[in-house]
């Protein structure tokens, strides 16, 4: 079951729900809305140091942690929201694993873990939130990956979790449509780490010049939360990934 860690007040500014918030990408979108004036409720494994993540935030930020797989909690995070701040605005489905080895190796029980992270908790998500997200007329964003649209060797779970996550977005477009926008992110390679180890290599190879970076995918997550400036986006998918799925590659 979900845990609730810190208490926030009741605001009249937005409310988002950002799951795999305690590191890497789900940590910059957190940040990011904060930054922007939004309220966020991040929601995470247990040991993951999602408080400490937040501890400077606590008129603004709360935490819940648990199994973003797991439907009792999903729906027990959804409704701490709604107790902690009274509205839910967003819902940003960025949690995510991957478990890559050959498929010879891949067990089912592997392949039924990333698909139930990756995947089935944005169903559970989307439909435990579409009542309060109808009644504020907000959106839904999904963290996608290149590898919807090209693959590596052994990324089959991850890869067909991922492209899964691009048809539900379109589908729950639709299906919650027009009280809720649905759209998909998509990144490319996105440093999470230490950037300054990149070598000059990894940022040529990208037609954008350089390796992406967590506030990249935060920016545009942003905007698309954003009714006034993307109200007319919905059901679409939006790949950023420096122009790499776009870049014919030929070995000599």
């Amino acid at each position: 079951m979900a845990r609730r860690a810190r208490s926030a007040a009741k605001p009249n500014r937005p409310v988002a729900l950002v799951t795999g918030a305690a590191n890497g990408i789900g940590r910059a979108i957190s940040l990011h809305l904060l930054d922007a004036g939004w309220c966020v409720m991040a929601f995470d494994l247990p040991k993951t140091r999602l408080v400490q993540q937040f501890r400077g935030w606590a008129r603004s930020a709360a935490t819940i942690e648990g199994d973003v797989a797991d439907e009792d909690t999903v729906d027990e995070a959804v409704r701490l929201t709604l107790d902690r701040f009274g509205r839910l605005d967003a819902v940003v489905a960025n949690a995510g694993i991957m478990i890559r080895r050959p498929i010879r190796r891949l067990s089912l029980e592997d392949w039924r873990r990333v698909l139930d992270i990756n995947l089935t908790s944005t169903f559970l998500l989307a439909r435990a939130a579409q009542r309060a997200l109808r009644s504020s007329k907000g959106s839904i964003v999904t963290i996608g990956s290149a590898r919807a649209l090209m693959s590596e060797p052994n990324t089959e779970s991850y890869s067909a979790s991922k492209g899964g996550l691009l048809a539900l977005t379109h589908a729950l477009a639709i299906s919650l449509g027009p009280d809720i926008r649905v759209n998909c992110v998509s990144p490319g390679w996105i440093a999470t780490a230490d950037y300054n180890k990149l070598k000059r290599k990894d940022h040529a190879q990208h037609p954008a010049g350089r390796v992406g970076k967590p506030q990249d995918v935060a920016k545009i997550v942003a905007f698309l939360l954003d009714r006034e400036k993307s109200g007319f986006v919905t059901g679409a998918n939006f790949a950023v990934d420096g122009g790499m799925t776009r870049k014919m590659i030929y070995v000599e």
